[in-house]
């Protein structure tokens, strides 16, 4: 589904993304983990348009979507969370999945005045689909509930929530585990299990925990130093004696629940 060829992302004189490139098969579930620094973010941003490339280019379904900006890869189903919640902190749960939706009748002032039904008519569907989604993901108790209230693991599964409110054809997850407990961990993989099996979805996750990993993710892609690695399930990249020698340290031979980002 995603193809990058030898791309490029400098900042001054440091290369954050350094000639990178690596495949995201459609159906997958996508690993990308490696050191602080590696440009496993700076990938991301570049790849869902937040950041232009400095050279090389993003392919998605073999269309060229190299510097489009996020609106745009947004209705073409490409979405990203990232490593902090951006929620509507006053607004209901229920009311941040249903801002998500683009081209909704009531952005328009003529329809507040000529096209009320419409509006009504749509927020009842909107509404219905939200409820929908919370109750995939376990917190329907906490529609009513101002989103800036609930705990980070809950606005975590709130993020993922939102791309289940459009046609999502692949999500990138920042770090979707950061600052949230075992057990909602858990249920943000379920979730994203769910999704991938029965929805179709395609990922690819940076994540500390090699515990959410291993359950999750394969392939695994690793980077360091802006570049391409190794890739393989995560028992051949933990064996792989190239990325312990060059950046994970020895110490990953040995303990199996080593972070890495």
């Amino acid at each position: 589904m995603i193809r990058v060829e030898n791309l490029h992302r400098h900042f001054g004189g440091f290369r954050a993304v350094d000639g990178a490139s690596l495949e995201i098969a459609t159906g997958s579930i996508t690993g990308l983990v490696g050191p602080n620094g590696a440009g496993k973010t700076t990938l991301f941003n570049v790849i869902a348009g937040a950041l232009p490339p400095t050279s090389g280019q993003v392919f998605m379904d073999g269309e060229n979507i190299t510097g489009l900006p996020p609106h745009e890869l947004f209705h073409k189903g490409l979405l990203r969370t990232f490593q902090i919640a951006h929620e509507f902190s006053s607004m209901s749960c229920r009311e941040n999945l249903m801002m998500v939706p683009g081209g909704q009748s009531g952005e328009k002032l003529w329809n507040t005045w000529f096209g009320r039904k419409r509006i009504a008519d749509e927020e009842r569907a909107l509404r219905a689909k939200a409820d929908e989604v919370l109750d995939f993901l376990t917190i329907s108790h906490l529609a009513d509930h101002p989103a800036g209230a609930i705990s980070g693991g809950q606005k975590k599964l709130l993020e993922l929530g939102r791309t289940m409110m459009v046609d999502a054809k692949i999500v990138f997850l920042d770090e979707v585990g950061a600052g949230v407990n075992r057990t909602l961990l858990m249920t943000i993989a379920d979730a994203i299990l769910r999704l991938n099996k029965e929805r179709g979805y395609t990922f690819c996750v940076i994540e500390h925990d090699m515990d959410f990993i291993g359950k999750l993710c394969d392939p695994v892609i690793v980077m360091a130093e802006g570049k391409h690695l190794a890739e393989g399930t995560l028992d051949e990249i933990k064996a792989n004696q190239q990325v312990i020698e060059a950046y994970l340290g020895t110490g990953l031979k040995n303990k199996d629940k080593e972070a890495v980002e």
